[in-house]
C-alpha cells in the first residue's frame, strides 16, 4: 500500500478517505525536519504552504506525486519536480467562483470606502449626516482592467460586465474568446490597460515574468482616480512602490488580499492608510470551497498514484517519460 504524508490540517472525512486508500502519516511541517523525515519513504504527499524544493525533497526517493490544496503552485520548484519525475496536482476549478467573489468585493470595498466607513460608525464617529469627505465613487459603468484573464479573471469579468455594466479590458497570453464574446472584453497592451482603467485587477499566476510586474512606472501610468486590486500574489506588486503611490496620491487607493510577506506585519504602513482595504488572504476561504478543495486534492492524489488521473496536473509532461 502507498504511503501518504499529510502536511496540512485536513477535515476528518478527508483523512478517512485517504486512509481507505493508503497508509497516512500526519506531520507538522513547523517541527524541525518532521516533514523531510516523513517524506523519505513516502509515495505521495498532500498539503500547502511549504516550500517544496530540493532541500525538502532530496531524501524522498520514492516520491511520485505531490498534491497541493490550492490553485497556485509557486511554492513548488517545478523544474526540480520535472527532473525528479514527480507529478504535481492542484485544485483549479473548485475555488474559481469564491475567489472571484473576493476579488470583486475588493472593487466594491475600495470604491465605496465600505471598510473605512464601517470602522467610522463602529468608532462612534457617526454623529451627523456625512459630507462629501466620506463619499465614494461609482462602480457601475466604469472600466475594469484585468491582468490575467484565466478562470478567476473571467469569472470577475462576468460579474463586472453583466452585473455592473462595466467595460472590461484585459492583458493575458492568447485571446479569451469567451470573455470577448459574452462579456465584451477587449484585449489591450498593459500600458493602455493601466492608463484607461478605473480599477486594475491583478489575477495572473506568480511567475518570473509577473514578479514585480507592477512597480513605480506602472503605478504612475494609472489614473490618479484609479484603484489597484490584488487578489493573486503579493509578489506581483512592488509593495514599497505601492505604499509610496498611495501616500502621494499617485493612485486613489488599493484593495489587497495578498502581500509580499504573510501574515502582514503589524508595522506595515498599509495598515495606517484609510485608502487601503486589507484582507487576510481569504480568496477561497469559505466553508464550502475549502471543503471542496480538500476533497479535490485528496482525490487528485489517490487517482494520480493509481495512474487514473486525467486532469488537474500542473506538469503532466512527467508522465510521458
Amino acid at each position: 500500500m502507498n504511503k501518504i504524508v499529510v502536511y496540512k490540517p485536513l477535515p476528518d472525512e478527508t483523512i478517512e478517505y485517504l486512509r481507505s486508500h493508503a497508509d497516512v502519516a500526519i506531520v507538522d511541517p513547523k517541527q524541525p525536519n518532521a516533514l523531510i523525515d516523513a517524506l523519505r519513504d513516502a509515495d505521495g504527499a498532500i498539503g500547502t504552504g511549504v516550500k517544496m524544493n530540493a532541500e525538502t525533497l532530496a531524501g524522498a526517493t520514492r516520491l511520485k506525486v505531490l498534491s497541493t490544496v490550492s490553485v497556485g503552485y509557486d511554492a513548488f520548484d517545478i523544474d526540480y519536480l520535472n527532473q525528479r519525475g514527480i507529478l504535481l496536482t492542484n485544485t483549479p476549478d473548485v475555488l474559481t467562483e469564491s475567489t472571484a467573489d473576493t476579488a470583486f468585493s475588493l472593487v466594491l470595498l475600495t470604491a465605496r470606502r465600505l471598510a473605512e466607513l464601517d470602522a467610522f460608525v463602529k468608532a462612534g464617529k457617526w454623529t451627523k449626516k456625512i459630507g462629501e469627505d466620506k463619499f465614494g465613487v461609482d462602480v457601475h459603468h466604469k472600466t475594469l482592467g484585468i491582468v490575467g484573464l484565466g478562470r478567476i479573471g473571467t469569472s470577475v469579468a462576468r460579474r463586472a460586465a453583466l452585473g455592473f455594466e462595466m467595460k472590461v479590458l484585459y492583458v493575458g497570453h492568447g485571446v479569451n474568446e469567451r470573455a470577448e464574446r459574452e462579456y465584451g472584453a477587449k484585449k489591450v497592451e498593459l500600458d493602455e490597460l493601466l492608463s484607461t482603467s478605473d480599477f486594475v485587477l491583478l489575477q495572473p499566476p506568480l511567475t518570473a515574468e509577473t514578479r514585480n510586474l507592477i512597480g513605480t512606472p506602472q503605478l504612475k501610468a494609472m489614473k490618479r482616480s484609479a484603484f489597484l486590486i490584488n487578489a493573486s500574489r503579493g509578489q506581483i506588486v512592488d509593495e514599497a512602490a505601492l505604499v509610496e503611490a498611495l501616500k502621494d496620491g499617485t493612485i486613489a487607493g488599493a484593495g489587497l488580499d495578498v502581500y509580499l510577506e504573510e501574515p502582514l506585519s503589524v508595522e506595515s504602513p498599509l495598515l495606517k492608510m484609510n485608502n487601503v482595504v486589507t484582507l487576510p488572504h481569504i480568496g477561497s476561504a469559505t466553508h464550502e470551497t475549502r471543503r471542496a478543495m480538500n476533497k479535490n486534492a485528496a482525490e487528485n492524489l489517490i487517482s494520480a498514484l493509481n495512474g487514473t488521473l486525467k486532469s488537474n496536473m500542473t506538469n503532466p509532461e512527467v508522465l510521458q517519460r
